[in-house]
Order: C-alpha cells, then sequence, then structure tokens
C-alpha cells in the first residue's frame, strides 16, 4: 500500500509540474518546508482581502492566541498556487478564479473549498482599442485575443464566443498574463485583451480601451479559498478564524471602499480612483461553499472540455467542503 501511494502521489506531482510548464506559470524561488505552528498562505497581489489582511495584521493577532503564526508566498496567478498547494508548499490559497481548481482536479489535485466570494459577473471583461473597428462579440471572429490560460476570464471568452455563435476555434488565442496582455492591445499586438478586475479598470482608465462585454449573463464568476483535506482535518480552528477574517474584511472593503483602495493602490501600484473603481464590480461577500453551488463548476469543466482545453473530463463534487464553526 505504501508503494501505490508512493507512486500515485508521484503521478499526480508530474501531472501537476507537466500542465503548469505546459501552461507557462512561474512559482515562487523559495518555498518553506510545513511547520508546525505556521500557516503558510499564497497569495497574488492582486488577492484583495487577503492583501488587506496582511496589511492590517488582523488575521496575524487573530492566530496568535492559537499559538500560529503566519508566512506569506506570493504567487504570479492561481493555477501556480494550487501546484504549491498539491505539493505541501503552502497550507491555504488566497482567492482563486472558478476557474483555476477545475484545472487543479485535471492533473490530479485533492482540494478543500474554505470560502467562496459571491458572483461578480461585472469584474471580468473584454476590451478593445478605442479606435477597434470590432463593435460586437461577433466581431472577434478570426482575430487574436490576449487572455490568461486558466484564468476565469478564459471561461468567460469561451462564452463570449458561444453567445455569439463562434467556437473558439473560430479565434487565435494569445496567452498572455495582464500585464502583458494590456502591452500587447496598447501595440495593437493583439485585436482584443479579456481579463479580470482590478486590470479591466485599469486597462479602460488609462488606455481609453473599450469594454466590449463584460461577465453579465455570460460567466459568473465567483472566487475560492482552498486548503487540502488533510490541513482542513487537522486545522479546522486555524480555518474558522480565517474564515471569520474574510468575511468581515469583505463586509469592510464593500461599506468603506475609499479607506480599501488606499491601502490597495499603495501595495498594486494602481491610483486610489481605479482601485475603488475595480473593487465596484467585486462583490467581496464572502460565503459558505455548497455542493448545489458547486454545479457551476461542472458546467465550467465541461465547456472546457468540450473546448479541447481541459485534458479530461472531472467531476467538480470529487473536492472536500470545509464548513466553518462560529469563533
Amino acid at each position: 500500500m505504501a508503494g501505490h501511494d508512493f507512486w500515485t502521489t508521484g503521478r499526480r506531482k508530474a501531472c501537476f509540474l507537466l500542465l503548469s510548464v505546459l501552461l507557462g506559470l512561474a512559482f515562487p524561488a523559495e518555498w518553506a518546508g510545513a511547520e508546525e505552528g505556521v500557516l503558510r498562505i499564497g497569495y497574488q497581489r492582486s488577492s484583495t482581502l487577503m492583501a488587506l489582511l496582511k496589511a492590517s495584521g488582523r488575521l496575524d493577532q487573530a492566530l496568535v492566541a492559537k499559538g500560529v503564526s503566519l508566512r506569506w508566498l506570493e504567487f504570479t496567478s492561481g493555477l501556480p498556487m494550487l501546484e504549491a498547494l498539491n505539493l505541501g508548499n503552502v497550507d491555504v490559497t488566497a482567492d482563486v478564479a472558478d476557474t483555476v481548481p477545475i484545472f487543479a482536479q485535471a492533473a490530479g489535485a485533492k482540494l478543500t473549498y474554505i470560502a467562496e466570494e459571491a458572483v461578480s459577473p461585472e469584474a471580468q471583461a473584454v476590451l478593445v482599442p478605442a479606435h477597434s473597428p470590432i463593435k460586437t462579440l461577433a466581431d472577434l471572429k478570426g482575430k487574436k485575443i490576449a487572455v490568461t490560460k486558466a484564468a476565469g476570464s478564459h471561461y468567460l471568452l469561451i462564452k463570449a464566443l458561444a453567445s455569439a455563435g463562434l467556437d473558439f476555434k473560430a479565434i487565435q488565442p494569445v496567452y498572455l498574463t495582464p500585464a502583458d496582455g494590456r502591452a500587447a492591445l496598447a501595440s495593437d499586438k493583439v485585436d482584443a485583451l479579456v481579463t479580470w478586475e482590478p486590470f479591466v479598470s485599469s486597462v479602460a482608465r488609462q488606455t481609453s480601451a473599450r469594454i466590449l462585454a463584460d461577465g453579465t449573463g455570460l460567466a459568473n464568476y465567483k472566487r475560492y479559498y482552498l486548503t487540502t483535506p488533510n490541513y482542513a482535518e487537522h486545522h479546522a480552528p486555524v480555518l474558522d478564524a480565517l474564515f471569520a477574517q474574510l468575511e468581515e474584511t469583505g463586509r469592510e472593503t464593500k461599506a468603506h471602499p475609499q479607506a480599501a483602495a488606499d491601502i490597495l493602490a499603495k501595495l498594486w501600484g494602481i491610483d486610489a480612483e481605479t482601485v475603488e473603481q475595480a473593487n465596484s464590480k467585486r462583490s467581496y461577500r464572502v460565503g459558505v461553499v455548497t455542493r448545489d453551488g458547486l454545479g457551476e463548476q461542472q458546467r465550467i469543466a465541461d465547456a472546457f472540455f468540450e473546448a479541447g482545453l481541459l485534458p479530461k473530463r472531472i467531476d467538480t463534487q470529487d473536492v472536500s467542503i470545509f464548513t466553518p464553526q462560529a469563533p
């Protein structure tokens, strides 16, 4: 049995690493191993609620009484965070788009959903240059479109094309990070960019790009916080505290948008007005994940598979869900 477990784990890691290489993803230069009494959190610069918690020190304060300290590890995008989670190099991930755990599952990751942020369809969009002749989604046929692989915006592109009677093969995808996608759009190297907030607002405000369509009626765009079944089983009080802090920070971000924008502007290098506009498109309503709620995950997974973008069919119910207890 031990040999079977070893090879199963080895194949899973190899599959995940291969998928990550194929997607052109980057990882932190240094990873620390598991350490008792330390919660290792993977996050991105654009991880709004985690960024606010990190800046305020409130999560540190909530966990110190439990004898737990924090270690923060920054990633360039969501899938590398889940790779690190799968390999045991982080314990918890900040929010990732609904698409990301689907690709992680396809690579063999075992996941536990900690929390979700409610739908924010307006927080993703298809943008074109102000001078572009593209007026409708149907006009995207044959065009070069910048998008980030496995991101929520990748799914938005699939659905946007389908709404115009086009399949994914009707366009020329150019897989880029949001920053590189913005540069490509500004230099007319691509015809359109599909991305998420705060990049949508930043690109629209600073380059005069035009929003052709957002996710309304196309892609609901939830975001999820994740861990492993093993961590959830053995560290429930830590996850309870994390859930409570995320929930409270989400409420405060919506109740005091300018204060949140002022903090995030310094962290992101974006002016506060743009950050506030971007945050207005996000729900930041943190809640418990439910089995019924994962039904949308299955539809997303099936759409990627049918478009030839996911290597195999998956069952999105083949995960565990953490149920927080009131502190």
